[in-house]
């Protein structure tokens, strides 16, 4: 069965609408955003398992237990952690601020931050702009998208109709990436109806076979979000036809925000197969996607069959039977029956030079399998995180 084709341009659901401002805690661009139903629906959401976690995530795992929320609300540039109590007062008073503008009960707004750590968060700023946002509402994702951003070169959002309705994703992320349940920040939106007993169970499994599988730099940041909000003004879904689609929607996000790794030039795939089980498959595979040596490999356009056997021998708690193990690089079988292979170097060298690299990995021990999303490690990685604070 062929995937579903995503929206050119993507669109949000019936009933959402969302918006983007400059309200100056950056210098420039979009620093405010905000995602509205017209009407309250189902909501489920995964945060960062970060002991040190952000105001607005601390405030949001309290709000997402009623399982209800109309907004979500986005500042970028402060990210609100490290700021103790008055950084809890500042998160609540950006939630409210929303609300009150929306008309709306605080408890159906969820907020988000992101940027800098253990700065205050200029939420008299906020306060005073939200009127001008709640006034930009308007129907183009790639609006709200805008707003949210903070290293990422471009906004992020897909679309695709599912059933009588819609599903959209937008989310933002570049550096600081390797979730413990999500992406950076992810917003998950549907006009189709689902108990949110169903959209929190899908959400949690999809996610932690797409978002959760991708890493930029090992870092797990402070601020994780991705929530999910189905307002139902389109009608009832299956749960598994609305699982497959969100499965392709967060597969196709996964890639974007590898993709767009900071000072990134190409999106490695990963691909583990034949694994004793699930839980091999993805350390296996997270293993290959954060090695900086796969990742110069990479960039260099360098293939070195040992960076491969290294990052799959390093996963000393894992099975693994070399004289079973095959390795390819975009197709080509690099590695089998315990040794390199003849393959054509220069055809590899031009390979690992084009966009995307695919690295599969076959163990043949079992049936787990599992993929993962990176990308290469590039001077601009270095020149990007040297002065992020000074910047």
């Amino acid at each position: 069965m062929t995937d579903p084709p995503f929206d050119d341009p993507p669109r949000l659901p019936a009933g959402f609408r969302c918006a983007s401002i400059h309200c100056g805690i950056k210098p420039s661009g979009g620093d405010l955003a905000l995602f509205a139903s017209d009407n309250p629906g189902v909501a489920a959401g995964v945060f960062t398992k970060s002991l040190v976690p952000g105001a607005p995530v601390v405030v949001g795992r309290k709000l997402i237990q009623a399982g209800r929320l109309q907004a979500v609300v986005v500042n970028s540039g402060v990210s609100n952690v490290g700021t103790g109590a008055d950084g809890i007062l500042r998160a609540r008073r950006m939630g409210v601020a929303a609300a009150r503008a929306l008309g709306l009960a605080p408890e159906l707004v969820l907020m988000s931050s992101t940027g800098m750590i253990g700065v205050p968060l200029p939420v008299e700023r906020i306060e005073g702009a939200m009127s001008e946002l709640v006034a930009a509402l308007q129907n183009d994702p790639m609006r709200g998208a805008e707003g949210i951003m903070t290293t990422d070169t471009h906004p992020k959002a897909v679309s695709l109709a599912v059933g009588s309705g819609a599903l959209t994703v937008v989310a933002k992320g570049s550096g600081m990436i390797e979730p413990n349940m999500a992406t950076m920040l992810c917003y998950v939106m549907t006009d189709l109806a689902l108990e949110q007993s169903e959209l929190d169970a899908v959400l949690r499994r999809v996610v932690d076979d797409t978002l959760n599988m991708v890493s930029v730099d090992t870092d797990t940041s402070t601020s994780d979000t991705c929530v999910a909000i189905a307002n139902g003004q389109s009608g009832p879904v299956a749960q598994a036809v609305f699982e497959t689609a969100l499965r392709v929607a967060l597969t196709r996000m996964a890639e974007m925000l590898a993709r767009d790794g900071e000072g990134a030039s190409r999106l490695l795939r990963v691909t583990v197969r034949g694994a004793a089980d699930r839980g091999d498959a993805r350390r296996i595979a997270k293993s290959l996607v954060n090695s900086p040596l796969i990742k110069t490999m990479v960039y260099g356009g360098d293939p070195n069959v040992g960076r491969i056997l290294m990052a799959v021998g390093k996963c000393v708690d894992c099975r693994v039977d070399p004289d079973r193990l095959v390795a390819a690089i975009s197709g080509v079988t690099v590695f089998g029956g315990g040794g390199s292979t003849d393959f054509d170097e220069s055809k590899v060298r031009a390979l690992l030079g084009m966009d995307p690299v695919d690295l599969g990995v076959e163990l043949g021990l079992g049936e787990g399998e599992a993929q993962a999303w990176g990308c290469d490690l590039t001077p601009g990685y270095i020149a990007e995180n040297a002065a992020y604070y000074s910047s």
